[in-house]
């Protein structure tokens, strides 16, 4: 993780604190206050907090969070299931790892807000499997949430009961699709369902499913603490909050930078990154990750959120923004992409 005076800290604001990733400095820092006010209101007012912040997932596609939330059916005979999405393998996207590693006690209370909110008693995190360093992490955290009493049974005196584990791909990229990360975890071959029926639905087990990934879960603690409404005026119209924005290739200053939603491309290449690297020109950029559609270097003058980039034809993806110099060759960086997701196919 880098600095930079623009960047605009909500999930990464525990960053660098001593021993961040533990519970004692979790509490020490407004940890878990959101779960206690969560359990105080109504699910339907989470839902609907959720809904007015303008969260959208972190993950690719961008649909209101809050919204999937609602599609659960709020009479089921079924069991409900969180599912977090931790297998991050966008190529050019690396938020999420220091999601899990430096704070992630955050990601463990948005998954038990989400589960109070959906009536739901059972999440899991599918972390991808070359991940599994942040696995042991992941997993002490969840030890010392159940000693705690922020996991298991009757979650600070409410009644609510939440049982959360973790689980490891074996480092598909495919099981980032939702679909397939479900079929993965319940022990089938890694392979994207047709829908609908849609997860919120017919999901885990063929049971209401919600999934979300790190980084959207992770914003859900600020949204209850602080409230909808000033989640959504961080980011631009429908987009709500800030973003971790993956700076990588031919740039000054690569790193992992906390901007809010719509935070203009071309300032991000120079102002927060430093430019493109040796004194070079820019030939294009990937806004959001390998598979997004590529933008020259004129059409850069262009907000980072969701609807903005969906009008100029491409995607904010993941997050991952891939800074390429004059001197690539484009067939080159072509055929290395279309290699990777040729061996990476789910047949």
């Amino acid at each position: 993780m880098r600095g930079n005076p623009l960047e605009v800290k909500i999930l990464t604001r525990r960053f660098g604190l001593p021993n961040s990733a533990s519970i004692d400095v979790y509490l020490a820092n407004e940890g878990y206050q959101a779960l206690k006010k969560a359990l105080a209101i109504k699910p339907d007012d989470v839902i609907n907090e959720v809904k007015k912040s303008a969260l959208r997932g972190r993950g690719g596609a961008g649909f209101n969070a809050g919204m999937k939330w609602g599609f659960v059916p709020k009479q089921a005979n079924k069991p409900k299931y969180v599912v977090c999405n931790a297998d991050e393998s966008e190529p050019g996207t690396c938020k999420d790892r220091v999601l899990m590693e430096y704070d992630p006690h955050q990601l463990l209370e948005g998954i038990v807000i989400a589960g109070y909110a959906i009536q739901s008693h059972q999440g899991y995190i599918y972390i991808r499997g070359e991940y599994r360093y942040l696995m042991e992490i992941v997993d002490h955290a969840i030890a010392e949430a159940y000693a705690r009493g922020y996991l298991g049974k009757n979650i600070l005196g409410s009644g609510f009961d939440f049982d959360l584990c973790t689980h490891s791909g074996a480092g598909a990229y495919e099981c980032g699709e939702e679909t397939a990360l479900l079929n993965s975890l319940e022990g089938l071959r890694g392979y994207p369902r047709v829908k609908p029926p849609f997860p919120a639905v017919i999901g885990l087990y063929g049971c209401p499913t919600i999934i979300n990934n790190v980084e959207t879960l992770s914003n859900v603690p600020h949204i209850v603490l602080q409230g909808g409404d000033w989640y959504a005026k961080l980011g631009t119209p429908n987009n709500g909050g800030t973003r971790l924005f993956c700076l990588s290739g031919h740039i000054e200053r690569p790193g992992i930078y906390e901007l809010p939603m719509g935070f203009p491309l071309g300032r991000m290449i120079e102002e927060v990154g430093g430019g493109v690297w040796r004194g070079k020109r820019l030939k294009c950029v990937i806004p959001g990750g390998s598979s997004c559609p590529v933008l020259t270097a004129e059409e850069i003058d262009v907000p980072m959120d969701f609807d903005s980039l969906t009008k100029i034809g491409s995607m904010l993806g993941s997050g991952g923004v891939v800074v390429l110099d004059e001197d690539t060759c484009m067939v080159k960086a072509a055929w290395r992409i279309m290699k990777f997701y040729a061996h990476e196919s789910c047949g």
